[in-house]
């Protein structure tokens, strides 16, 4: 007796499921280094905050917790930054779900080292990884520039790009330019236990400036950007001095003429404030000098009775990038 083959049934392919939860982290980093204010900016290796995004039906933001370092900011999506940043991911891409959102932050408050950027980065770093069809890294760049006005008034990428590239990154309005950097220079960044609001730093900028400021301010910037793209340290040393900004924020550092000095006794292609402060910073051509550099920055901030942290890293810092876990190690 022939038997008819049947037609094996295939069973329907299931839909692919979306995550319901991520984790994100993102870096601190070295904001205007000197020349480049609002525009210049590079990560580094070492302190950063961390974000879990989970996937909610009510189609709202919501903050959950914040831990770490920083727990006293506010809870209300719209005056925090990660919050607002997730806020206007929401609505330009007219999500039909919400986000829920825990924050670990790893950065000091006020401390010129990305503190609100880093939030902001690892909450859309972690929102982007739930979504249907995740973004391009420089799509996120405008929603991190709504985040961070929210906690400076001004939107400004010179902490955000370098956290959503990785590196030292040129940010204007609508563009994000990494910028390559040799692989043997480093970075000494000392933090003084003191809290510099970026408010404050930006109201010291207040008044007149001289046309001839801007012209060596912008022929400074030029020199570190062309010795970047050499890799000619010698140019890089011309023209990083920050001959705009640093002389009217210096005040609000205690000991900072004799940190500066520090860092440049130690052969620094250049030595400047970090963001708005009160963070210093100095760049280096190889990382035994930025090593000892860092202990003698400190030593000078112990003169003014300040406890410190000190971090040495490539300019070539990392990305923001995802993780296992809120608890995992970046």
């Amino acid at each position: 007796m022939n038997i008819p083959l049947l037609e094996p049934v295939m069973a329907a392919p299931r839909p692919a499921k979306h995550p319901q939860v991520a984790c994100a982290f993102a870096p601190a980093s070295v904001g205007n280094v000197g020349v480049g204010f609002d525009l210049l900016g590079h990560s580094l290796v070492g302190a950063g905050d961390r974000a879990e995004v989970r996937r909610i039906d009510e189609t709202v933001v919501r903050i959950a917790a914040i831990r770490g370092c920083v727990t006293e900011l506010p809870t209300d999506p719209r005056q925090n930054t990660a919050g607002t940043a997730l806020l206007s991911l929401r609505k330009a891409l007219g999500l039909q779900h919400g986000f829920e959102l825990t924050l670990h932050k790893g950065i000091a408050l006020g401390s010129g080292m990305g503190g609100s950027a880093a939030s902001c980065v690892a909450a859309l770093v972690a929102a982007n990884a739930l979504l249907a069809q995740p973004l391009p890294r420089e799509a996120l760049y405008g929603f991190a520039l709504d985040g961070e006005a929210v906690a400076s008034g001004s939107r400004h990428g010179d902490n955000l790009g370098s956290m959503l590239l990785g590196g030292l990154v040129l940010a204007t309005h609508e563009r994000l330019l990494r910028i390559d950097v040799p692989a043997a220079w480093h970075c000494a960044l000392v933090h003084p236990h003191v809290v510099l609001e970026t408010r404050k730093a930006r109201a010291a900028l207040a008044g007149h400036y001289a046309l001839g400021e801007f012209v060596a301010q912008s022929a400074n910037l030029a020199l570190v950007l062309a010795g970047c793209y050499r890799g000619d340290a010698a140019l890089v040393r011309e023209g990083l001095k920050d001959v705009l900004v640093e002389p009217r924020r210096a005040p609000l550092i205690p000991n900072f003429a004799k940190v500066k000095q520090a860092a440049l006794d130690h052969h620094a292609l250049g030595a400047s404030i970090s963001g708005a402060g009160p963070s210093v910073f100095g760049w280096y051509d190889n990382r035994s000098d930025a090593e000892a550099a860092s202990v003698a920055m400190q030593a000078a901030f112990a003169e003014a009775g300040l406890d410190s942290d000190a971090w040495v890293s490539p300019i070539n810092g990392p990305a923001a990038a995802l993780i296992d876990s809120l608890e995992a190690a970046a």
